[in-house]
């Protein structure tokens, strides 16, 4: 269900490596949440470093949406990118996992191809 991998990339470069694979793919980054910085203006502060990029295909979250609404629920898609140790680690909850939560078996191929480019974004990006 969670995908991981490590990089030895400042988080800038990986931010910089999210934007240019998704363009490639037909993504787009539709938001980046900085933790420390949004947890920063609410008074409370944290060491780590995380950021959280929404990516999207419309035409593929198209699809979800006409078949079943509450898949909004899901989307977008999300990788993380946080601090473990002296490195990062880029996550990301499988589409298919995720999509298999909701009861379409046939949507099943559409969550299988956001799948596959969201997992080679993030190998393309570590």
């Amino acid at each position: 269900m969670l995908f991981e991998l490590p990089s030895s990339k400042s988080l800038d470069e990986i931010e910089q490596g999210i934007q240019a694979s998704a363009a490639r793919h037909g993504f787009g980054v539709i938001a980046v949440h900085d933790l420390k910085e949004t947890m920063k203006k609410k008074g409370v502060d944290y060491a780590g470093e995380c950021r959280i990029f929404e990516v999207c295909n419309p035409q593929q979250a198209k699809k979800v949406l006409e078949a079943n609404g509450a898949i909004s629920t899901a989307l977008p898609c999300r990788i993380s990118a946080y601090r473990e140790g002296e490195s990062y680690k880029l996550a990301t909850i499988l589409p298919t996992a995720m999509l298999a939560m909701f009861g379409n078996p046939e949507l099943g191929p559409v969550a299988r191809e956001v799948e596959d480019v969201v997992v080679a974004m993030m190998k393309e990006t570590a």
